[in-house]
């Protein structure tokens, strides 16, 4: 649930695309392509989903000053192109483009994310 003194979104986390800052504004893209904004900034907003979900960084994660995004529907990472590619529902890829280090560090905790659950797959087939 996103609330605002005016609003109040309630919607699925799994729906979610991306969040993306603007000033003290925050873009909401949801895989459907329906996108809101909301006066309120993006470390408010961050704020809001960390008290609602027990895991959030299961499910989203915040890439730099910019951005939120659900890591479930990442389809590229280019660093040399600072391009970040999401995956959308009607198949079409959404592209961001995001600072070299945050995309670096985003492709170094999704890396280290599949090796720990290769890890643990391989002490439980032990």
């Amino acid at each position: 649930m996103i609330k605002t003194r005016d609003e109040l979104l309630r919607l699925n986390i799994e729906h979610i695309l991306y969040f993306e800052a603007d000033r003290n504004y925050t873009k909401l893209l949801l895989l459907q392509g329906i996108q809101f904004t909301f006066a309120v900034n993006i470390g408010k907003v961050e704020d809001m989903l960390t008290a609602q979900m027990k895991d959030l960084s299961s499910v989203l994660i915040r890439v730099g000053k910019s951005h939120i995004v659900n890591k479930k529907h990442i389809l590229q990472i280019n660093l040399p192109k600072q391009k970040l590619l999401l995956l959308a529902d009607e198949g079409k890829p959404r592209e961001l483009v995001i600072p070299k280090e945050p995309l670096r560090a985003l492709k170094d905790s999704l890396e280290a994310e599949v090796l720990g659950k290769d890890n643990k797959k391989k002490g439980m087939d032990e």
